[in-house]
């Protein structure tokens, strides 16, 4: 579960050299690791004025490293934003319109996993998955759509094959990641009304530190788990296996940042031929059956 500390001061980087006026802006929220940093390097390299931001800017120096590395540190500015506060998620986005004039495009792309099924947790618990995972995109969502709309741009929601087949033992996660879905999607024909395109992305398995931020002592986790230890040391093995060969994190941003730069983006994009098998499975399945076939087996 995604522990949350006491936040530190807000930081913001200051800019190196004067980014041209006509850049386009993008804000990318979970930028620490991952697809999220990846995102971010992509976007400045692609001519993107770039506001990267991160719970704790103190773990910022590896995403500076890589700006720097890739020659784009000019483009990018780095911001503290926890998304589950409102408020901040409001005012961060107010900040970056003040300061650039203009916001052209967002990517909410932090999370967090969880793993654990409902009997052995309590509600809160799911409650904080939603927090992170559902109303952390919503904060952020509603306090820029008044600005895409300004400038007809792009949102850009990262979620996960779980946002469409639900997974043992993520029971809580694919809910939040389901709700997601289906409040783009719903978000969508809206917002391209008034010019503002709406696109998810679906990774399948990446190979970044998300899983172990997780935090889950796998054999504590197997013997706290009950009747439910057999199934869930099955999921665990199968899971194990599954991101031993797993898509690199740069790999799967490059599906972001070319959705980012898309004319016309697509409504739902995979960023692996793995994961669009994946999904392909639930959306071509109306009873369900196959679905359920398949996820059987991870438990048994």
């Amino acid at each position: 579960m995604r522990r949350i500390a006491a936040p530190p001061a807000r930081t913001v980087r200051p800019w190196r050299q004067e980014v041209p006026v006509s850049a386009p802006t993008v804000l990318i929220t979970g930028t620490s690791t991952g697809i999220g940093l990846e995102t971010a390097v992509g976007a400045a390299r692609a001519g993107w004025r770039t506001v990267a931001t991160l719970r704790d800017p103190a773990r910022a120096d590896r995403l500076r490293a890589a700006a720097d590395a890739a020659g784009v540190g000019d483009l990018l500015e780095v911001r503290r934003l926890d998304v589950v506060d409102q408020a901040e998620a409001a005012a961060c986005v107010a900040e970056v319109v003040a300061r650039h004039g203009r916001l052209d495009a967002v990517i909410n792309n932090a999370g967090a996993g969880h793993v654990g099924t409902l009997e052995r947790e309590t509600v809160d618990v799911v409650r904080a998955v939603m927090e992170v995972n559902f109303f952390g995109v919503l904060h952020v969502t509603r306090a820029a759509l008044p600005h895409l709309r300004a400038t007809r741009g792009r949102l850009i929601t990262v979620t996960s094959v779980g946002g469409v087949v639900g997974q043992p033992f993520n029971e809580a996660y694919c809910a939040a990641k389901f709700a997601v879905e289906g409040f783009m999607e719903s978000l969508a024909p809206v917002a391209a009304t008034l010019g503002v395109s709406v696109t998810v992305i679906e990774p399948g398995a990446v190979a970044s530190e998300f899983v172990a931020n997780v935090g889950l002592d796998a054999e504590a986790a197997v013997a706290a788990a009950g009747v439910y230890g057999p199934a869930l040391r099955a999921y665990l093995d199968r899971t194990a296996a599954a991101f031993a060969g797993a898509q690199s994190p740069a790999d799967a941003a490059a599906a972001v940042v070319a959705t980012l730069v898309d004319p016309e983006p697509a409504p739902r994009v995979q960023t692996s031929p793995a994961a669009r098998q994946f999904v392909g499975v639930k959306l071509a399945d109306p009873d369900g059956l196959g679905v359920t076939a398949l996820t059987a087996g991870w438990v048994r």
